[in-house]
C-alpha cells in the first residue's frame, strides 16, 4: 500500500535555496509505486503554501514531472494538527487527509535545528530524520563539539562568544581569539550550514569583517583554527544500529582557493571534484566510518546524518569537524554519492528512510505518558 508522504521544504533559513534543490532531488528519486507525494514549501517569511504553490516552487521538469506521476496538487492550504486523532493535514475546508510519514528537507534555523521536529513530535506524525534534541545539538556547533569532546573524538581548536559581546566589546574579543586561536582562521555562525555566513579571516581586519558577517546570521559565533586539511565526508544512516557509507572527500584543483564556500559546492564552479570512495587506505577509511557512527551516537542521532572530517596534512591526525542531521541531498551533495558508492541507489536510501522514520515513532509510542 503506498504511503501518503508529506515533503515540506524551503523553510525560514539563510538555506533555503538549498533545500528546494534538496526536495527536488528527493521528489525526482522516491519510488512512485510506494508513495503518495505531497509537496509543502515554507517561504522564507514562515509561510506554508499550498502543494499547488509549492509545486510552482520548482523547475517546470521538475513540475510536469509531478503532475504526470502524481497529477495535479492541491491549491488548499495545510497545517499540521496536535490532534492525535488526526495525524495528518487539516485542510481549509475542515477535512483531513492523514499523513503516514512527514519529510523534512529543511536545512538550517527552523528546520534542521530541532523546532520543527517538536511541532511533528506534537502532532504525533512519523518524520524522517532526527528527534529534537539530536537536531538542535547537531545545529549548534558549540553544544555540538562539547558532545564530541565528551565522546573522546579528536576535534580541532575554537572559541565562541555572543553577538552582544562582540556588539559592546569588540577589542576584547579580538584579542581573546588572537590569543587562543591565531591567523588564520574560519568564522561561522553556530546554527548554520551550507557554508553559509563562513569566511575565513587572515588578519585582524579580516576577522572584523567575518565577525561581523556572521553575526548577521546568528547570536552566538564560533571561530575555529585554520589548518591546512583534506576535507572528508562519511554518510550515516540508522536509528540504533547505525551504519556508515563508503567515505568521500572533496578534491580541490585551485588551493588558493581559500575554501569550500557556498559557491563551490553548489554553483558548479569547477574547482572541486567529489570522489567516492576517497583515495585513502582501507585502514584509514574503516577508521572514519567508525568514529562517524560513534559522533552519530553522541548526539544522539536517528534516521541520516552526515558527519565531516579534516584529515591534517601535516600530521595525518584525523579531527571530527562536525555532524549535519538533515544534509545536503541536491545532486551535487555529498550524502546520496557516498550511498550510490556503496551500492545504495538514493531510491532505496528514500525507502529505508521512512521505514527507519516508523520504527522511531512506533518505539516512542512504547513510552508509558501516565502514572
Amino acid at each position: 500500500m503506498k504511503k501518503n508522504l508529506a515533503i515540506i521544504f524551503g523553510g525560514r533559513s539563510g538555506e533555503h535555496e538549498i533545500a528546494i534543490r534538496s526536495a527536488r532531488t528527493v521528489i525526482e528519486q522516491a519510488e512512485p509505486a510506494n508513495y503518495h507525494i505531497f509537496p509543502v514549501a515554507i517561504s522564507p517569511a514562515g509561510e506554508w503554501l499550498s502543494p499547488a504553490e509549492s509545486l510552482a516552487m520548482f523547475p517546470e521538469d521538475t513540475v510536469s514531472y509531478f503532475q504526470r506521476i502524481y497529477g495535479e496538487p492541491s491549491d488548499q492550504r495545510h497545517f499540521l494538527t496536535g490532534d492525535a486523532s488526526v495525524g495528518g493535514f487539516s485542510i481549509a475546508n475542515g477535512g483531513t487527509q492523514p499523513l503516514d510519514c512527514i519529510f523534512p528537507v529543511l536545512h538550517g534555523t527552523y528546520g534542521e535545528d530541532g523546532t520543527i521536529q517538536g511541532l511533528f513530535e506534537m502532532a504525533d506524525i512519523p518524520y524522517v530524520g532526527c528527534g529534537v534534541l539530536a537536531s538542535s545539538c547537531g545545529m549548534d556547533k558549540v553544544t555540538m563539539k562539547t558532545l564530541f569532546r565528551e565522546a573522546d573524538l579528536s576535534i580541532c581548536e575554537y572559541v565562541w562568544f555572543l553577538r552582544s559581546e562582540w556588539e559592546s566589546h569588540p577589542d576584547s574579543v579580538i584579542r581573546s581569539v588572537e590569543a587562543k586561536i591565531g591567523y588564520p582562521c574560519f568564522v561561522k555562525p553556530a546554527n548554520l550550514g551550507s557554508s553559509v555566513g563562513i569566511t575565513r579571516a587572515n588578519d585582524e581586519q579580516g576577522l572584523r569583517e567575518s565577525i561581523a558577517l556572521a553575526a548577521e546570521y546568528d547570536r552566538k559565533i564560533i571561530v575555529e583554527e585554520g589548518l591546512d586539511v583534506r576535507e572528508i565526508e562519511c554518510a550515516v544512516l540508522g536509528n540504533e544500529d547505525p551504519g556508515a557509507s563508503e567515505v568521500g572527500e572533496y578534491i580541490i584543483r585551485d588551493e588558493s582557493k581559500a575554501f569550500l564556500d557556498w559557491a563551490e559546492k553548489y554553483t558548479g564552479t569547477g574547482n572541486n571534484e567529489f570522489v567516492t570512495p576517497a583515495p585513502l587506505s582501507t585502514e584509514l577509511s574503516n577508521k572514519i566510518k567508525e568514529l562517524a557512527v560513534l559522533a552519530f551516537k553522541a548526539i544522539d542521532g536517528s534516521g541520516l546524518a552526515r558527519v565531516d572530517f579534516f584529515l591534517r596534512k601535516d600530521s595525518g591526525a584525523l579531527l571530527v569537524n562536525e555532524i549535519n542531521t538533515m544534509p545536503g541531498l541536491t545532486d551535487a551533495s555529498g550524502y546520496p554519492k557516498m550511498w550510490e558508492a556503496s551500492g545504495m541507489p538514493f531510491r532505496s536510501v528514500i525507502d529505508r528512510l521512512v521505514e527507519l522514520a516508523v520504527e522511531r515513532y512506533d518505539d516512542k509510542k512504547r513510552n508509558r505518558t501516565d502514572r
